[in-house]
Order: C-alpha cells, then structure tokens, then sequence
C-alpha cells in the first residue's frame, strides 16, 4: 500500500479504536464477569447468552489494541497495560454482543440501500467521513473512498481493513437505531420537573444538635449476632457480588534497589561519560551501552527528558551532558550538532515501486530522469498522477500535507535542512521517492544527539538477599501456621479483599498473572505453589476466603460490616438519650442545654445537595428537615455520623415554574435520562444474560 494511505488508514483505524476504547471505558464499571474457568469450552474467551467469543479472534484484537498503546505512549507495553487491553476488548465485546442480540430480538436492520447511502450518500456515516478526510484540507475525500473501493477488489489487506469499516459502520446504524427507540420512550412528567427544580433551589436554614458516634467508646458496646443479622437484613443486596472474587493474604519482600545499587549505576555512568565523550563512532556506542538505544538524530525541544532538555539546546558541540536522573533511570548526552531547523514542511512526492519497475537501481534510474523533466519546466503535479504508485498523494498532484520531523527519518535532510523548491531522490523503505520542498514552516533549535541511559536495577546481592529472606518464611509456612510464623519473623501479612480474576494489582503492586491464576483454583486456606515474582518484590501468598457470584453470606461479609454495626449499636444508645433531651423541650436550644452541646447553625442546604457544612453528607438528616414546620424540633435522626435532633429556621423558596421555563426543565431532565439511558440499559441486560469469563485462561 501506498505511503500516505498507509498513513491514513492508520490514523483513521486509531481513532475510532480510540471512540470505541472511550465508549467501553465508560461503560466499563457496569460490566460483569465471572465463571470459574475451569467449566469452559477449551477455545472460548467467554460467552454471551451461549454466544461464544472465539480465543483467536478476541485476541487478535487485544494485539491490535496493544498496538494503539503502543503507538500512543511509545517504546514497550506493560504487562499492566496489556491487561488494559484486554479488559477494553472484552468490555466492546459485550457490549456488542448485548446490544446485537437485543437489537435482533426486536427486529431492528440495516437495509442494503441504507448501508450504501451510509457509505456514499449525500450525508455519509461519520466513520467514513473520519477514515476518508484530506489531513491537509480537512475535507471528505470522496475520490480517496472509491479508491480504496476499487483497491478493496484486489488487495486482500485493504479488503479486509474495508470490511470491517462496513461492519463498524452498520453496527453504529443499528445501535443507533436501538438509541433512538429508547430515547423516543423517555419522558418527564411536569411534576417531576417542579420536584426536581425545587430539590435544587429550595433552600433550607436550620439549627441541630448531634451526638457523634465517636463520643461512644467501643469498649462501652457489646455487638450480638441479632446486631449483624439486623443490618444484614436490612441491606442484603448491597452484598450481592457481580462476579466471583477471592481474598488473598500476602508477604512482600523488598527487592527495589538499594542505595549502594543506585551508586553503583550511577559510577557506570560517570564512566561511561568519559568514555562517549571520546567516542569517534557515536552511533555504535550508542548501540551497545545504552540500554532503550535512542537514535542518534537530531530532537527538538520537548522530545527528551527534562533534565537533558533543559541543557541541551544551549551546549556547545562535543559538550557530554549529564548524568540526569529520569524515572529511575540515569541518562547522558553527547550533543553533536545545535541548529535551528523549520518546525514542519509542506511537500510533495513522487513514489516508485521498485518492484513494479524491475528493482531499485531501475526506479532511482526513473526518479533521475523525472527529475531531469521537472528541471526541464515539466509539471509536478501531471508527472505524480502519471507516474506515482501512492494512491494516497497522486490525484492531489502528490501532495504529502505538512510532515514533521521524524516521521520518515530518510527524509528529514532534504525537507529540513533543504531549501524551498529544493527537488530530491530519496529512497526509503517505501520506495523511491522524487521528493519537492514546497514549504518551511516556523523554525527552532534542534540537537543532534547520541543519548545513553542505564536504569538502576537491583543488584544480585539485593535480589539474593530479598530472595532468601522470602525462601526463609515460604519454606517455614510450608508446613507451619502463616500468622505466627510472620509474627516470628517479622514479616507483614497485606491483605487484597475481593481479587477479581483479571486484577494485577495489589495496593499498587503490579503482581503476576500465575499467582492470579494459581488463586482462582486453589482451595480456602491453601498456600502458594511457589514464591512469586515481580518487578521489585518477591511475594508468598495463601488465599484467605473465596467470594462467590451472588448474595454473600452474613458470616463472610461480618468483618466488612462491624463498623457500621458498631454505629447502629451506638444509635440506639444515643438516640435514647437525645429522645430524653427533646421529651417536654420545645426548641433546639433547649435541647443542646439538657444534652450540654452547642447548637449548630447552617444555612442555605438544598435536599439535592444534602450536606452539612463541616461534618458529612447526611441525606437522611436533610430529607428529614425539608419535610418539618419551622421552629418544631425533629425527633431523634439516625445520621450517617452521630444522631441528630434538628430545627427548621425557614426556607427560601424559588419561583414557581410555569410555561416555557417549565418546558425547559421537562427538557433537560429528559436530557439527562436520556444520557443515563446506555448504562442503565446495558446494566439491564447484563443483569439478565448468561455471561461466561474464561479469560483467566488465555490472560
């Protein structure tokens, strides 16, 4: 494929990668997964309602992200963020499949006049227009698009990238068919629309009293399985688990490295200075002691570290700089050449396939005698339709739009460091290139630079001596009790409740996929098979409780709830003693002189907004206030913080909404529905779908 329809087709494929990855972030949190693996079809990532989700083809498509991210951030992805990847792929996957299937119940299509007009009708899908707009005018390209048609036919690379735009194409029609039902059955009622209105612009000014929960020491409650089962009861579905999910206690060994280990490096380093700035093949020694081997090229402002940046366009030539410190890792620098340079060039190109011109002495042959033609008065722009082999650029008179350096390195010295009109051969691994400088644009400094970096890693003796330690206590719990051998040692037992299957953190410890793994098919209480590694920590592991899908039951969950139990204990006892203090007082004030607190004032709290300046959000405490006659005391309210007992001072009402201001407020909550509408729906038929996660197999 041409050179700038590579390009295109690359752009447009991230960016709607980039839509789709926003949409599945979004959605991400109502997602569900969760059957143990082990009850899985061999090749299935999963399934959705007995539709199976094929290993090869979801993975195809992780590699894909992968890529984007790789693109996106540059150099090597992390584990961390491939398992990123995977969560977004499989997010879109069941989204779609939800979506297709009740989009398929209901009858919805896409008809094949429909799906043309979409591609090249008079309004086309925004896909299209996104994956076929000039870059240089910003205009659809309708000659680009059938084109990539006609090239469709016979290039199965380009055949493929077009089909699945058709797919993407009439997915997005479909669902927003689907939306467009939904949002036509979303309504708002007049009522709703004065209630909401007033729950944000009435205000209420009131006093209260609290008696804080902390004011009761625990020591002074006594908590009773009826106490649990009470709130248990009470909130059961709050201890539904959407998947199954697992506890797992954990020891960290520290392995980062030491002091002496960031020493060392940096005496490496130091001498490695010394040693580049008597370098006479500055290329090589880059390539073989630096560890990311940067080329030696020319940077601009803002493509290195800070602390090479903020010293590098200013030294002299020959000058070393550094050792800087950047993420954990020393760099150096040899600055060779400082120039100004233009910041991007306009240009054009000729493109010659070597291969279709009998090999690449032939093609710069061609490229020498086309060029011979244009210093002759010949015109670029007929010779780059004549002769160019990159469809992107030949029906524009090949036009490559504004190009920044680095794009096509091989390139750079002719359209940087040339002069406008300047006409040049080029070979890249393109092609043979007739390239022409039609524009300089802006100009600033640029370094030519041979950058060498060494990361302070752990010494042997640090690992070794990290290691030991951790073989120590796994060997010793191997056949003895966890907790008191950690108490024996020393050592600290972490805890990381509810591991789903696809996590890889622990409190911010980027922890393998095995012992993931190894956890979501051991048995409660089992240990590790064996100590595990990452980046700085070796880690001995037991699973402590296993969380099944579903209710949890009261047992599992009592050490999660015993705060707020201990709060409701300590609500009955304080509510008895502020009921005491209201009984026979007709105001505030008089109960915060039988209770010997001070009366709290606050003003302007809205039932929409229900906090109390300085303590808490209190939602029942407001509701309560907003429903009382002014100067009445309340009866005792149990609050998220203490117990409260509250007097209304006044409100302060809002106008009243009638005609077009109540139309308006009708049509902004509709608004809002109708934006909450995709997460509620989706969270709707994921509630009610059979879903299979066997990704903990392939991940």
């Amino acid at each position: 494929m041409g050179l700038m329809t590579s390009l295109r087709n690359r752009a447009g494929l991230v960016i709607f990668v980039i839509g789709l990855a926003i949409i599945a972030f979004l959605l991400g949190d109502i997602i569900n997964v969760g059957t143990p693996f082990w009850q899985s079809s061999q090749n299935e990532v999963g399934s959705v309602n007995g539709e199976s989700i094929d290993y090869q083809t979801f993975n195809a498509q992780v590699d894909q992200t992968n890529a984007m991210y790789q693109q996106q951030m540059g150099g090597t992805v992390s584990p961390q963020m491939r398992g990123f990847a995977v969560q977004q792929v499989w997010n879109q996957y069941l989204t779609q499949n939800l979506l297709n299937q009740e989009v398929s119940k209901i009858g919805l299509q896409v008809g094949k006049d429909e799906l043309n007009s979409m591609l090249f009708g008079n309004n086309p899908s925004p896909q299209i227009v996104q994956a076929f707009t000039n870059p240089e005018t910003g205009q659809f390209d309708r000659n680009y698009l059938n084109m990539v048609v006609e090239q469709s036919k016979s290039n199965p690379e380009i055949q493929a990238q077009w089909e699945g735009l058709l797919t993407n194409v009439h997915d997005e029609r479909l669902n927003q068919k689907y939306t467009n039902l939904i949002n036509n059955s979303i309504y708002t009622t007049a009522l709703e629309a004065e209630y909401d209105y007033n729950s944000r612009n009435k205000l209420a000014n009131f006093k209260y009293v609290m008696l804080d929960y902390a004011s009761v020491n625990d020591s002074e409650i006594n908590l009773t399985d009826a106490d649990y089962k009470e709130y248990y009861d009470k909130n059961k579905k709050a201890f539904s688990n959407p998947e199954e999910t697992r506890t797992i206690e954990y020891t960290l060994f520290d392995a980062a490295p030491t002091a002496a280990d960031s020493s060392s490096v940096l005496a490496e380093i130091q001498k490695l200075k010394t040693e580049l700035a008597e370098s006479t093949n500055d290329s090589s020694f880059v390539s073989i002691h630096s560890e990311t081997k940067y080329p030696v090229r020319f940077y601009s402002k803002g493509q290195i570290s800070p602390g090479l940046d903020s010293v590098a366009f200013t030294a002299a030539a020959g000058t070393v700089i550094g050792p800087v410190l950047n993420d954990n890792t020393y760099e150096i620098a040899k600055v060779i050449q400082v120039k100004t340079s233009p910041d991007s060039v306009n240009a054009s190109h000729i493109l010659l396939n070597p291969v279709a011109e009998g090999g690449v002495d032939k093609a710069q042959a061609k490229a020498d005698s086309i060029v011979n033609l244009l210093q002759g008065g010949a015109s670029f722009t007929a010779l780059a339709v004549e002769f160019s082999a990159d469809p992107g650029s030949k029906d524009n008179g090949g036009e490559l739009g504004t190009i920044t350096r680095g794009m096509i390195e091989e390139l750079d010295e002719v359209l940087f460091d040339g002069q406008t009109g300047d006409v040049k051969v080029v070979t890249t691994n393109y092609g043979v290139h007739i390239v022409k400088v039609n524009r300089q644009i802006g100009r600033s400094p640029i370094a030519k630079l041979a950058i060498v970096d060494r990361a302070i890693h752990p010494s042997k003796e640090t690992t070794d001596a990290a290691y030991s330690k951790a073989n120590e206590f796994f060997s010793a719990v191997t056949t003895g009790d966890f907790d008191q051998i950690a108490k024996q040692q020393n050592v600290t037992i972490l805890k990381n409740e509810r591991t789903t299957a696809m996590d890889n953190m622990f409190s911010g410890v980027e922890v393998p996929r095995d012992l993931i793994r190894w956890a979501f098919q051991a048995d409660k209480g089992q240990l590790g098979e064996r100590i595990y590694e990452s980046d700085n920590h070796f880690i001995v592991a037991r699973l402590a409780e296993v969380q099944p899908k579903g209710i949890q039951s009261l047992e599992s969950v009592k050490p999660l709830i015993e705060p707020v139990v201990k709060n409701l204990v300590k609500a009955r006892m304080l509510k008895e003693k502020m009921n005491n203090a209201i009984n026979g007082s007709s105001s505030i004030d008089q109960i915060g002189e039988k209770l010997q607190k001070n009366v709290q004032s606050v003003e302007n709290v809205a039932l929409a907004n229900p906090v109390i300046p300085g303590v808490a959000m209190e939602g029942r405490v407001v509701g309560t206030l907003f429903g009382l006659q002014p100067n009445k005391p309340s009866d005792a309210i149990e609050g998220k913080q203490g117990v409260y007992a509250v007097q209304v001072v006044g409100f302060s009402n809002p106008s009243a909404l009638a005609g077009e201001e109540l139309q308006n407020q009708q049509k902004q909550l509709t608004s809002t529905k109708a934006q909450r509408s995709w997460s509620v729906i989706l969270k709707a038929l994921q509630d009610n779908a059979k879903i299979v996660d066997n990704r903990i197999r392939f991940y």
